[in-house]
């Protein structure tokens, strides 16, 4: 990538490092889509950069989106819950790469020269963030989790400011960086807050749903889950029983349970939608539903507390640091969702579903709750970090 050869005041300076998922990745396009749009309004323009991995999701999503990109050596840790066992030969040879990552990050940083550095978590975070340290650039993080990331918690002693998603993740921080921590939210695309039910109906012709019943989402990300695909295929006679279900179960998912509900009755099974991907029509399929079942993934929080969903979160057990656990206890514990740990059985889906399906008044008190920790302003929050933390022109 070329760089200008003079620094415009106009211009604000921006390297963003993180990825590996949508939950590391999204966010950081999210907030580089709101920091771009201040900036318009002002009459000033954005150059950013972002550092990440080639494998990585975000090696796809910045070319897309038209972000310059570039890439750094970093390792993976692969956790165990022995820390001797950690001192693998994968791990040991992974780490060895950090100091020619760190390497790299500086060059691109100190030629970039950036006024701010986001790091939003992953493994490539980690260089990018000791480079920032070293080319005095301001660092300013973003956890999108109830608890620090690993990565995050490498680099909080080098952050001149510490952005997370939740007031239950202050008193969590370690007490020496408390002081530059602000509760920001995890940025939410905008899209996902500007659905119509009704569009939901036509783009998916759901002409079977029963109106005067609730609607369910259920979704296990893009490729589906196995674990919540048995479990509400399991339960399917019950459910269409007291509610329409859009089920997005993954590609690979759909010949196998729409053979499964083909023994359904008529009338039930005009109720159940399959799907294997949604693309485009989710903010319709958020605003028609009543109750979700899903993952507990930051990024899911993120958009069903700002739309204040009630949900049903079945965590991924194998998730780093359990932190899909932690995201939705955290929330269970307000009365904004119901955390189903542990054996998803159609047994307890239907102790956690029923009463959230056949109660109106406990459905719109668990919606009340979500909203009470949704932040939709989130990415603005996070721009005004970012302008807060950036060095003088």
């Amino acid at each position: 990538m070329n760089q200008p050869a003079s620094r415009s005041s106009s211009t604000f300076r921006l390297i963003v490092s993180g990825g590996g998922t949508g939950g590391h990745t999204y966010p950081a396009l999210t907030a580089i889509r709101a920091l771009q749009a201040r900036l318009t309004a002002q009459g000033r323009a954005l150059d950013v950069l972002w550092i990440g991995t080639p494998t990585g999701l975000e090696a796809r999503v910045a070319p897309a989106e038209g972000i310059p990109f570039t890439t750094v050596a970093t390792g993976k840790i692969r956790r165990a819950a022995n820390p001797l066992k950690m001192v693998s030969p994968a791990n040991v040879k992974d780490m060895a790469r950090v100091p020619l990552g760190v390497a790299q990050a500086r060059k691109t940083i100190s030629d970039f020269r950036p006024d701010v550095v986001l790091a939003t978590g992953g493994y490539v975070a980690v260089p990018a963030g000791l480079a920032a340290r070293l080319c005095k650039r301001p660092l300013v993080l973003h956890e999108q989790t109830v608890r620090l990331g690993l990565a995050n918690r490498k680099l909080a002693g080098s952050a001149a400011r510490i952005a997370v998603s939740s007031e239950s993740t202050l008193p969590l921080l370690p007490e020496a960086v408390r002081s530059v921590a602000v509760v920001t939210g995890n940025p939410v695309r905008p899209e996902v807050l500007t659905g119509h039910a009704d569009k939901a109906f036509t783009a998916l012709d759901l002409s079977g749903f029963d109106r005067r019943l609730p609607t369910v989402y259920v979704t296990g990300g893009a490729q589906g889950a196995q674990q919540i695909n048995g479990v509400v295929r399991d339960s399917l006679p019950w459910l269409l029983e007291h509610a329409n279900v859009v089920h997005q179960c993954g590609p690979a998912n759909v010949d196998e349970l729409r053979a499964s509900a083909a023994a359904l009755p008529p009338a039930l099974a005009g109720r159940y939608h399959i799907t294997g991907f949604v693309g485009p029509e989710l903010p319709d399929i958020l605003a028609l539903a009543d109750v979700v079942v899903s993952r507990s993934g930051a990024g899911t929080l993120a958009e069903l507390t700002a739309l204040g969903k009630p949900a049903v979160f079945v965590p991924l057990a194998s998730a780093a640091g359990n932190e899909q656990a932690h995201n939705a206890r955290h929330l269970e514990q307000t009365g904004a969702a119901v955390a189903l740990e542990g054996e998803a059985t159609p047994d307890r889906l239907r102790a956690a579903l029923g009463p959230l399906l056949t109660d109106p008044a406990r459905r719109a008190g668990m919606a009340e709750a979500a909203r009470a920790h949704g932040r939709p302003d989130a990415a603005e929050r996070l721009v005004d970090v970012l302008l807060a933390a950036a060095s003088p022109a």
